[in-house]
């Protein structure tokens, strides 16, 4: 099999898309990734739709063995996805104010999570109030600021069999402008940064080798899914990292908590 051919994009990101001869490396032409988390709650067996189609998605490539030896990891492919509508009425911080907190985003349903014939743990979790320190490249760091960073919830997973890992990420913003504008240029150049991995046992080394992220905006909400096989080792087809995310995706229902918590406060009011 060829490797991938790339180019540089006008944002200096290197970007590559599928090939003939890498077709069994690329998701077929379905829908796997969440474009709502809201689906998963109101049916579990439902998976819901980001596109991953050849023809119209881009998938950002990075050389795996510069991912986390030089401190600024970054995933080998990256998808960034829209911002999910039905999270509106949380698009701005100061209608849903309270800070996030370790117990409404790793629930018990959050620490043991699984999905077709992954299973995974929580193997440690942190909230942390200063955005900068846990986040790298000087284009991030300004839209932290720009948009009123507060948080940067991280929670560490290791699969059952020791054979995948995974990083859940959800960024506190003021607005969901700030949020979507991250989550789409996230990763892409050398300045543009990412967010730290969050060390654990059993996750050392996340982001050396080959990894996969998944980013989208619910409201003022950044969140990003990212994750690879223990060691980095190549995955048969990005379908395994498409599965290996959903899982690890679980924490991010705290969203539909805090939109039916508006919708209450809302109602209350009237």
């Amino acid at each position: 099999m060829s490797e991938l051919g790339g180019a540089v994009s006008d944002t200096g990101s290197r970007t590559r898309t599928r090939r003939d001869d890498d077709e069994d490396f690329w998701p077929a032409d379905r829908s796997e990734r969440s474009g709502s988390r809201r689906k998963l709650l109101i049916a579990a067996a439902v998976v819901v739709v980001l596109a991953v189609a050849a023809a119209t998605a881009f998938f950002l490539l990075r050389d795996g063995e510069t991912a986390a030896g030089d401190g600024r990891p970054v995933p080998t492919v990256y998808t960034p996805g829209d911002a999910d509508p039905g999270t509106a009425a949380l698009k701005l911080r100061s209608a849903d104010a309270r800070p996030l907190n370790a117990g409404e985003v790793f629930t018990p349903q959050a620490k043991s999570v699984g999905y077709k014939t992954y299973s995974f743990s929580l193997v440690k979790s942190e909230i942390s109030t200063d955005c900068k320190s846990v986040t790298w490249g000087s284009r991030l760091h300004g839209d932290l600021a720009k948009y009123n960073c507060t948080q940067v919830v991280r929670g560490a997973y290791v699969s059952k069999d020791k054979r995948h890992v995974g990083q859940f990420i959800a960024l506190n913003l003021d607005r969901q402008e700030g949020a979507d504008q991250i989550v789409q240029y996230l990763g892409q150049g050398a300045t543009s940064g990412f967010v730290l991995p969050l060390r654990a046992p059993g996750v050392e080394g996340f982001g050396a080798g080959f990894s996969a992220a998944y980013g989208q905006a619910y409201g003022h909400y950044a969140v990003v899914v990212w994750v690879q096989r223990a060691g980095g080792g190549k995955p048969a087809s990005l379908n395994e990292m498409i599965d290996v995310s959903i899982p690890v995706e679980k924490p991010a229902d705290f969203v539909w908590g805090r939109l039916s918590l508006l919708d209450g406060a809302t109602g209350a009011g009237r």
